[in-house]
């Protein structure tokens, strides 16, 4: 057998090793992922595994999907590991920041904001995702870090909007004192006052309807 040839095996067998471990790995890492088992993640980081691995179900981080599983010990080792992208989007275009603020985690949202995540993006933002929540604490937060206040979504949706439509008066009241404009207009040609109404939060419609009228006096 030529030397050539012997490599060539002997590259086949080392691949045919290689591959069940690493498949093995994937799998240990989603599971302690999802498990919430910080000593397991430690231990693949170790031995080398990528944190930014992708989850195929949705296209998240490991670090994505430990937020929204609230697995919170593992997405505080996940945040820490050498080489973590913080800025990596799911298939949904969603970062670690918006799903640590959609998931209402003040904790998550300041220790993602301590390591520099970025607040401000084009389209959906952590701030949208906050004031769809009605998450005040975290709508601040993000405010104090210089969030813009009007974002848009791809079809022009502001986070005031999102509010309104929640029913979530007092994060609009928040944004409101802030500054936001609930005058804006969505794709669809709806303010923030006309999706308080369509969802059926008069209260809302009524406030919003009130300020904005008051500030057309002065």
């Amino acid at each position: 057998m030529s030397l050539r040839r012997r490599r060539q095996l002997l590259g086949l067998l080392l691949a045919a090793a290689v591959l069940p471990a690493a498949a093995g790995s994937y799998e240990e890492f989603f599971f302690a992922v999802r498990n919430d088992n910080a000593s397991k993640i430690r231990q693949l980081l170790q031995r080398g595994f990528d944190p930014n691995t992708i989850d195929p179900d949705r296209g998240e981080t490991g670090l994505m999907l430990a937020l929204r599983s609230d697995s919170v010990r593992v997405a505080d080792v996940l945040m820490n590991a050498p080489g973590v992208d913080l800025e990596a989007r799911a298939r949904n275009g969603d970062t670690a920041l918006m799903t640590a603020a959609y998931k209402g985690s003040i904790a998550s949202v300041q220790a993602l904001l301590d390591r520099k995540a970025e607040v401000n993006r084009p389209g959906w933002t952590a701030l949208h995702y906050a004031a769809t929540m009605g998450a005040n604490d975290i709508v601040q937060l993000l405010l104090d870090r210089y969030a813009y206040i009007d974002a848009e979504s791809p079809n022009k949706t502001t986070p005031i909007m999102m509010a309104a439509r929640g029913g979530h008066i007092l994060t609009v009241k928040l944004l409101l004192d802030a500054g936001a404009d609930a005058t804006l207009k969505n794709d669809a040609g709806m303010t923030a006052i006309d999706l308080a109404r369509k969802f059926e939060h008069a209260d809302i419609a009524e406030g919003l309807d009130w300020r904005i009228r008051q500030a057309t006096k002065r």
